[in-house]
């Protein structure tokens, strides 16, 4: 690629996982130190206590799906030779739709995806994933990545957070994240 191209990420964030959390937090900062500009969307006023929930669920990801189509009109893409998307928890979902919504053929970051990411058709994806997160069906994200063809990462033990309660293992967690984070980019 021409060392003068123009590169961006946008970020997709979770519900109660903003883009100033470790995972959201450290691929901004990998990405501007690889030359790409960041455009970081954020939510709010999404309802409460949805995990569990599916109508509540159904409910935020139309809301914040708005918001994010609102914040992206008129967004000209056109001067970037590269755009990777980045999301976390329902924001791989938001990415996934909205890239698949405006015909959009980037690269994609998933950090936790839950099932509903899938049904987008995404090929070019990277996925990172704990098997005790209590957010998403493991087993169903893992038949679903499967299918897509879309490599999934695995931390044993690990929540919706990919953290399993030791700060030296996540700390670990998150640099192995990141290598692999770099890698995709």
């Amino acid at each position: 690629m021409d060392m003068n191209a123009k590169k961006l990420i946008v970020t997709f964030p979770g519900m109660g996982y903003t883009n100033d959390k470790p995972l959201m937090y450290y691929a901004i900062k990998l990405a501007m130190s690889k030359d790409f500009d960041a455009y970081c969307m954020e939510y709010h006023d999404l309802p409460t206590k949805v995990r569990g929930d599916a109508a509540k669920m159904k409910e935020a990801a139309e809301i914040a799906y708005g918001q994010v189509c609102e914040r992206l009109e008129g967004f000209d893409f056109t001067g970037f030779d590269k755009i990777i998307f980045v999301g976390k928890s329902i924001g791989t979902v938001l990415a996934a739709r909205y890239a698949a919504e405006h015909n959009m053929h980037v690269k994609q970051v998933w950090y936790t995806p839950v099932e509903a990411t899938f049904k987008f058709g995404v090929k070019r994806a990277v996925a990172f994933i704990g098997d005790a997160d209590p957010w998403s069906d493991y087993s169903e994200v893992v038949r679903l990545a499967a299918e897509a063809g879309i490599p999934l990462h695995t931390f044993h033990g690990c929540n919706h957070s990919l953290e399993c309660g030791d700060v030296g293992k996540d700390l670990a967690t998150l640099r192995e994240v990141m290598t692999l984070t770099e890698e995709f980019l």
